[in-house]
């Protein structure tokens, strides 16, 4: 800081930091367990995700459009969790909370892009499930291959824009006062505003970031599901509607799982204690990754039998391995 500001005194008006320092929870004791709840978690979640898209790749039967999306989700979930958790063990159990710059802006980068795509993973399942059961008869025309890669693209191309722009926008402060970042990784809000110069286009992008990233695709969401809500209380039976929407439940769960704690942070982000916000956040990022797979292997029929067919098939491998040769 002593060169920081001797800078400063030089009229020298533009500084770039050689680091943050991650500061964590503020004044809670032992949270030392709490990390290490976390990384128990991120094996959970690897495990997990790693299982379904083995399923995925070895069977077949589900190379469909629907599961292009879901082996997009778990490879999100893996990745996201591979970029934070082992990131924060390090840096609060083994003290290393002070982070260059440029490692900072790229954990940022990472996190967020993670984070984001979660929810676009979750509006392109939720178009499968509308397709599915108002176009039932044009699934196959509509939900092709072709086009599910097509929109899986482009929402990774916009997530990629998004957050570049946000790391660009950071690049362009100049930091000259603390350089502790209240959070439990680098994240853009609070870095921003540790800036001395002008921070406004990241303010502005700071409330069109979960505008465009988090309620537009939860209002898609929302919306498809009342439409579907709509279209079979006009057309089906009782019977007939249950036995439809129940092949929404998984996703419904990890639409709640992910999206709750999410509109907790974001509407009471001025008004919740910085403790409470890093505890909300951590789990967001770490509890759906841990989840989504669960869910799918205990609520999707496909995945359950294929991974019955696959269990099965490693058994038989196994005995046949163990039988000594016949004369």
């Amino acid at each position: 800081m002593e060169l920081f500001n001797s800078a400063l005194g030089r009229n020298i008006t533009f500084v770039r930091p050689p680091y943050f320092i991650i500061s964590g929870f503020i004044g809670l004791p032992n949270m030392k367990y709490y990390y290490v709840f976390l990384f128990f978690v991120y094996i959970v979640s690897l495990l997990g995700n790693a299982a379904v898209i083995t399923v995925i790749y070895l069977d077949p039967n589900l190379r469909t459009p629907k599961y292009i999306a879901v082996f997009n989700l778990v490879f999100v979930d893996l990745l996201g969790s591979t970029a934070l958790v082992p990131k924060v063990i390090d840096i609060f159990l083994f003290n290393h909370n002070i982070i260059p710059y440029n490692d900072c802006l790229t954990f940022l980068f990472f996190c967020y892009i993670c984070l984001s795509m979660q929810s676009f993973n979750l509006v392109a399942l939720s178009y499968d499930r509308l397709v599915a059961i108002i176009f039932p008869l044009h699934y196959q025309v509509k939900m092709t291959y072709k086009f599910m890669f097509s929109l899986i693209a482009s929402f990774w191309i916009f997530n990629i824009t998004a957050v570049l722009i946000a790391v660009g926008l950071i690049t362009r402060l100049s930091f000259c006062k603390s350089l502790v970042v209240n959070s439990f990784f680098c994240d853009h809000g609070q870095i921003y505003r540790l800036a001395c110069n002008d921070n406004f286009p990241n303010d502005v992008l700071s409330f069109l970031y979960p505008v465009f990233l988090f309620w537009f695709p939860l209002v898609f969401i929302l919306l498809s599901y009342l439409y579907i809500l709509y279209t079979l209380a006009k057309v089906a039976t009782l019977q007939q509607g249950v036995k439809a929407f129940k092949t929404c439940l998984a996703h419904l769960s990890l639409v709640v799982i992910y999206f709750t704690p999410l509109l907790v942070t974001f509407t009471l982000m001025e008004k919740i204690h910085p403790n409470y916000r890093i505890i909300n956040l951590s789990l967001t990022s770490v509890i759906p990754s841990m989840l989504n797979p669960i869910i799918y292997v205990l609520q999707t029929q496909e995945i359950k039998v294929s991974m019955k067919k696959i269990l099965k098939s490693c058994l038989k491998n196994k005995i046949r391995a163990r039988k000594p040769p016949t004369m």
